[in-house]
């Protein structure tokens, strides 16, 4: 099909498009980001609906969203996609169970991609539930293959990503829960560093870890 020649092109995807900006928008009403930083994507098919560059993301609409394809044809040429589509694109070539994505700049989780310091997901149910265990890909410059090339494959293990000296990446079957990850890592963050400070932190014990990952994580 070719779909920059179909009237009914841009009609067809609203659904798509209104669900990406808004999940972006909230990102920032959540003070999970900054309005130039972080960016959503939605899969349907051969589709990828993701924020666009250069947009304020804390009022982005559906009108900024860009649709490209899982070969990189971008179907909106007056729309720039994200910086980052490369990481979007090869994640969900890797993962064909992933239908959404979000990466976003969350303050606490940010500061411990910035430190050797671990964000531990094992001291409440609903974090180890949610997130597993995330895995850490070394810096490298934003927007680059190599960047995506290496997220990509630790995303084979993992649905959470934390980026050193970058952010935090999530993915999920259903853009809710990419969003619920990305919120609850941030938790996680907190949790952790006000643990430290309190002393004498519990985590749950490894017997009790084995059953939420088999109640919550065989199909990741």
């Amino acid at each position: 099909m070719n779909y920059l020649n179909s009237e009914n092109f841009y009609m067809m995807n609203n659904k798509e498009k209104s669900l990406v900006a808004y999940y972006m928008r909230l990102l920032y009403e959540r003070g999970l980001t900054t309005c130039s930083g972080g960016n959503v994507s939605l899969k349907m098919d051969n589709k990828i609906f993701i924020t666009s560059s250069q947009t304020d993301k804390s009022k982005i609409k559906e009108n900024e969203i860009a649709v490209i394809t899982l070969e990189g044809e971008n179907l909106t040429p007056e729309l720039k996609p994200s910086m980052e589509y490369l990481i979007h694109l090869k994640i969900f070539r890797k993962r064909k169970d992933v239908n959404a994505i979000i990466h976003a700049h969350p303050t606490t989780a940010t500061a411990f991609s910035a430190s050797d310091a671990e964000i531990k997901t094992n001291l409440t149910g609903e974090t180890r539930a949610l997130l597993g265990t995330p895995l850490r890909v070394p810096y490298n410059l934003m927007g680059t293959e190599k960047l995506a090339d290496e997220i990509a494959e630790a995303s084979a293990k993992t649905n959470v990503i934390i980026m050193e000296n970058h952010g935090i990446i999530t993915f999920a079957d259903n853009i809710q829960l990419a969003f619920e990850r990305l919120e609850l890592i941030e938790e996680a963050a907190k949790i952790t560093l006000i643990t430290h400070l309190l002393g004498n932190k519990k985590e749950i014990p490894v017997n009790e870890i084995k059953k939420i990952d088999n109640l919550f994580l065989n199909n990741k």
